[in-house]
């Protein structure tokens, strides 16, 4: 059986493939506007958790032969607010003035899809500390990172400047990344896609 990624995230990508794990990547080809219109009315969780299914299920109808795995991420700040990527850099800097001094969480789920039905699951939750940010340290930080991180939910590459933005987080570095990536490899233990 292969495994399939219904995403061209660069850092999924790299998650996968920096822990051997065997396979391909595909666009799942999701108009994710609408797809957030449809869904309106559910909590982050429960959003990113239904993005990651939609996902997975849109690849795996089109390749019976594999597992699927759709992920999907989502920012909510401490008001219930939820924050897309940034169409601009204006916007992206009024996203990091929100977030300036407060805590958000990133939910991010990932979903298996075979023969088009859903067949596993698992959604965490990260708790982020951004610090206060100046205006100058905003314009700077952009400078450096946009529009690399026009496709990032939060405005944030953890895995580049990004990390500045915080005093403390608390749950896994792979759920921020975009990925709950030790659940998903136990599971493709199970599934035989890696050693056990």
């Amino acid at each position: 059986m292969r495994l399939v990624l219904a995403s061209q995230s660069a850092s999924r990508r790299a998650m996968l493939a920096a822990a051997g794990v065997p396979f391909e990547a595909t666009a799942a080809g999701v108009d994710e506007d609408a797809a957030k219109a449809g869904l309106r009315g559910r909590g982050p969780r429960d959003l990113a958790d239904a993005l990651a299914e939609l996902k997975a299920l849109k690849v795996s109808a089109r390749l019976s032969d594999a597992l699927v795995l759709g992920s999907d991420s989502v920012v909510a700040l401490d008001d219930g607010s939820l924050l897309d990527k940034p169409a601009t850099r204006e916007e992206a800097a009024e996203h990091l003035a929100r977030m300036s001094g407060r805590v958000h969480e990133l939910w991010s789920a990932a979903v298996v899809a075979e023969d088009g039905r859903p067949i596993w699951r698992h959604v965490e939750r990260a708790r982020m500390f951004v610090r206060p940010l100046s205006y100058s340290f905003i314009d700077a930080y952009l400078d450096a990172e946009w529009p690399a991180i026009s496709g990032c939910v939060g405005c944030y590459r953890l895995e580049g400047p990004g990390v500045q933005l915080f005093d403390r987080i608390e749950g896994s570095h792979f759920t921020v990344l975009g990925l709950p990536l030790i659940p998903v490899l136990g599971y493709l233990r199970t599934r035989e896609i890696l050693p056990k």
